[in-house]
């Protein structure tokens, strides 16, 4: 990650001081020819799974730049007394981009998603080099197909990098990629983000966002799939009630 002595710990990440206008900023002046740096955006059902599985951390904490993508857990962190970063959500992120700082004739590549949904996003913004690849199910568990999918980025080098096959397949590409050192650019892992811009999800209206319920505005516009996912990720509050209970001994200890 770019040098921040503001980077603000939560859950075992070292999260970006930054709101989304300075992200943007950030990856705006990044070369393009730059060596390949990820960019993670953990939400809750992120940090619920990296504490149930912490060989997955290295992942996170390896990445260029880590983002939180989640008002709740922002909002709970500083109802027990943590400090929180900014939140910037992926979608969000991804939106920006595309509308405020990727040029139409400027290369794109992307991972994953329906051909529809790319074509879609590609006549929204005018996009005239967009390289495209949607790797099997299960890709990840097959070294032939990975190492096709890494291939192909490499083979397509743009400023910016979508990577949208879910997580953790697409913080495995990322750091897969960065440890090769052939890519160049930014990688964003950014899971369903483009289904917003095609039109194929909606986002829930701003105020529920801002009211950090965006989660159960989506649950209930995909119940089937998201309630088992969104009632696990009420770990995510006893795992900050446990970080707050742990510093706070920890700095009672420290008082002479």
């Amino acid at each position: 990650m770019p040098s921040d002595p503001d980077g603000i710990a939560l859950l075992g990440l070292d999260f970006a001081a930054l709101d989304l206008a300075a992200v943007l900023r950030l990856l705006g002046e990044r070369p393009a020819g730059a060596p390949f740096a990820a960019v993670v955006t953990p939400n809750a059902d992120h940090l619920v799974r990296l504490a149930q599985r912490p060989d997955l951390l290295p992942l996170y904490q390896g990445a260029w730049l880590r983002l939180l993508d989640s008002r709740v857990v922002a909002r709970v962190a500083r109802g027990f007394g943590l400090a929180a970063p900014p939140v910037v959500p992926g979608s969000d992120l991804t939106a920006a981009l595309f509308g405020q700082v990727i040029r139409p004739e400027e290369p794109v590549t992307v991972l994953g998603g329906e051909p529809a949904v790319l074509a879609a996003v590609q006549a929204r913004y005018g996009l005239t080099r967009l390289a495209h690849h949607n790797p099997p199910m299960g890709f990840d568990r097959d070294p032939e197909a990975i190492a096709h999918a890494i291939g192909f980025i490499e083979a397509n080098p743009a400023r910016f990098t979508f990577l949208a096959v879910g997580s953790p397949r697409q913080e495995v590409v990322a750091a897969a990629l960065a440890k090769r050192g052939k890519a160049t650019g930014v990688g964003l892992c950014i899971g369903a983000s483009l289904l917003f811009l095609a039109g194929q999800e909606r986002r829930a209206p701003g105020l529920v966002q801002r009211a950090g319920l965006e989660w159960a505005w989506r649950m209930a516009q995909d119940p089937r799939r998201l309630v088992a996912r969104y009632w696990g990720n009420t770990a995510v509050i006893r795992l900050l009630r446990q970080e707050a209970k742990a510093r706070r001994a920890s700095e009672s200890s420290a008082q002479p």
